[in-house]
């Protein structure tokens, strides 16, 4: 670890290079940061069966609202959805780190430095202030497909917040939530063009209601 960096207890947002009075996503005193060395001394990272070939990966014990992260085995290797907040050296190498959006990009600093992998995310979601200490190898603004992880940008919660599919598995991350027996969009983000009236549709509700069609 070369240059200082600091973990949020509450929200697990890694501030590389700075230490400011406040986390630059959640907002919480710097009393609540710890090292990056200290969090990787009291958080392990757990990896739980999803399927056959996906693996999610949470810090252990949890992070603050730290989101999971995901690993898909592919034919030609493995590859992330998303990144743990707290650095563990013990995990198998991935070859690269896809983000569905910039809220958390967890310590993927160091472990594109520990695998070296690439880290892709969606152009739009790249140029955010909070993410100017992170490094990307790659940036997107259309569909694409990477050994058979199929990326597709929707927008909506971020402005290029991303869907993965692979196989039978989609990874939404925070964009839905579930409620009851169907699923509500992520109401913090960016605003929509103008409020919406009563006939105006909102193309996230469209989309949840696209999800929920698909996964009944």
């Amino acid at each position: 670890m070369k240059r200082g960096q600091y973990v949020c207890l509450v929200c697990g947002f890694n501030m590389i290079g700075f230490h400011p009075d406040r986390c630059p996503f959640c907002g919480a005193g710097k009393e609540g940061f710890i090292t990056a060395e200290e969090c990787s001394a009291r958080y392990k990272v757990v990896a739980t069966p999803v399927g056959e070939k996906v693996t999610r990966l949470n810090s252990h014990p949890p992070l603050g609202i730290e989101h999971a992260a995901y690993r898909i085995e592919t034919r030609t290797g493995a590859c992330w959805i998303d990144c743990p907040s707290s650095f563990d050296s013990s995990l198998k190498r991935a070859e690269t780190i896809f983000f569905t959006h910039h809220h958390f990009l967890g310590a993927s600093n160091l472990y594109r430095e520990l695998f070296a992998a690439e880290v892709h995310i969606h152009r739009d979601d790249s140029v955010h202030h909070i993410c100017r200490s992170f490094t990307f190898d790659r940036t997107f603004k259309e569909n694409f497909v990477h050994h058979g992880i199929g990326a597709y940008p929707v927008d909506g919660h971020t402005p290029g917040f991303t869907f993965y599919i692979f196989e039978d598995v989609l990874f939404v991350c925070d964009y839905v939530f579930l409620d009851g027996n169907g699923m509500k969009y992520n109401p913090f983000g960016p605003c929509l063009p103008g409020d919406p009236g009563p006939k105006e549709r909102d193309p996230q509700e469209e989309i949840c209601q696209e999800l929920n069609r698909t996964l009944k």
